[in-house]
């Protein structure tokens, strides 16, 4: 498998030299000072496709080229939203880069509510506590509606605590989720937000899969053209929120992605710490099942809480993921496909150093670097069978 590493440009604490140091080949990173619905020029990619090769690395996967807001909505003139992205797409490919992971998730792309939780032994990581999103969604973006998505216990434990929240507290709870976490698409203040919401007020899942399904079939053939594999990530977390709907988040959705357009261009990103948190997802029966269409893998584990709705980074090896299944399945879906896979270790525990630097939250150097030694163990013993 191809080992790759998160890389958020030039301003990341994170060099492309340390990359390198960490023993992976490939970088996983986009034009992010891009706004969404820009097409990607060919003298810009080409221009940091050189930056990341003058390091000795390959820009092996772009994560991510936005999908416009429009798209995801349906609203008038979409389609040149669309074009705009397929023309990023010929773009890449022009330049040698042709794997290609995006999302379909409504405004906000992955949520935590936390962005240092301490652990047992001196670790932080990022959480998502369902009693501080239900607090938000009920008393501070006060969204109509929002306590009755919330279970009863978890509205009435936000009330609590609600209560007893300073005013700098209610701020970092709301900056934490909605102002834009590391390779985000978008970023709000409580109002612009109030307003993006109002804009999905009449789309929910069916709609939304009647629009993923729209933007694949103009986009799919350009890919098919070019050579270009696409891999949808899935929802993070994968059930809805703030009243925005979800449908990359189960195995019937992930299904449901592939049958949109038959063609190895449409495929999946396939993130076992987003659909890890899902106890129905049966991760190493799905990608056994998915295999053939995998084209970019996360691999990360998460820890389900007592309440079924919150959850936690968890180490790489441990967790609700089957990691040795998993690393399994991704090396016999190799077999199939005929061609190795770029994997990247996803997220990380702040470990030692990790806390004392500037640090991406969810990237830290460490964190990560201890990950993808234990990824690169497993993956050494498997091979030898």
């Amino acid at each position: 498998m191809i080992e790759t590493w998160r890389w958020f440009g030039p301003n990341d604490p994170v060099s492309l030299a340390d990359i390198r140091q960490a023993g992976a080949t490939g970088v996983v990173s986009a034009l992010h000072d891009l706004p969404n619905g820009t097409v990607w020029s060919i003298e810009a990619i080409a221009a940091y496709r050189d930056m990341i090769e003058a390091a000795g690395l390959r820009w092996e996967v772009v994560e991510s080229v936005p999908v416009h807001e429009d798209i995801k909505r349906g609203a008038p003139g979409w389609e040149d939203k669309a074009d705009a992205w397929a023309q990023s797409i010929r773009n890449l490919a022009a330049c040698g880069v042709k794997t290609v992971c995006y999302n379909f998730m409504p405004l906000l792309d992955w949520t935590r509510t936390d962005l240092s939780f301490a652990l047992p032994d001196g670790a932080q990581c990022l959480r998502y506590d369902a009693v501080d999103a239900a607090m938000f969604d009920i008393h501070i973006l006060a969204r109509p509606g929002a306590p009755q998505d919330h279970i009863p216990e978890v509205v009435q434990a936000a009330q609590i605590r609600f209560d007893k929240l300073a005013l700098d507290g209610a701020q970092a709870l709301t900056d934490t989720i909605i102002a834009g976490l590391p390779g985000a698409e978008e970023s709000f203040d409580l109002d612009s937000f109030r307003q993006a919401l109002a804009g999905y007020d009449r789309v929910g899942a069916e709609e939304l899969r009647a629009n993923l399904a729209a933007f694949l079939r103009h986009v799919i053939p350009v890919a098919e053209e070019v050579g270009v594999r696409l891999g949808i990530h899935p929802d993070d977390p994968p059930f809805p929120i703030f009243g925005l709907p979800r449908v990359v988040s189960t195995q019937d959705d992930l299904a449901a992605i592939l049958d949109m357009v038959d063609s190895p261009a449409n495929g999946l990103t396939f993130c076992t710490g987003s659909l890890g948190v899902r106890a129905d997802n049966d991760l190493p029966a799905m990608l056994t099942r998915f295999g053939a269409r995998v084209n970019f893998l996360h691999l990360r584990s998460t820890r389900r809480e007592a309440d079924g709705i919150s959850f936690h980074e968890a180490p790489h090896l441990s967790g609700d993921v089957d990691m040795v299944a998993i690393c399994r399945g991704a090396l016999a879906a190799e077999r199939t496909q005929g061609r190795t896979l770029p994997f990247r270790p996803d997220h990380g525990h702040a470990l030692a150093h990790d806390q004392r630097v500037s640090s991406t939250p969810g990237y830290p150097y460490i964190g990560r670097l201890r990950g993808l030694a234990e990824l690169r163990g497993v993956l050494h013993v498997l091979e030898q069978d």
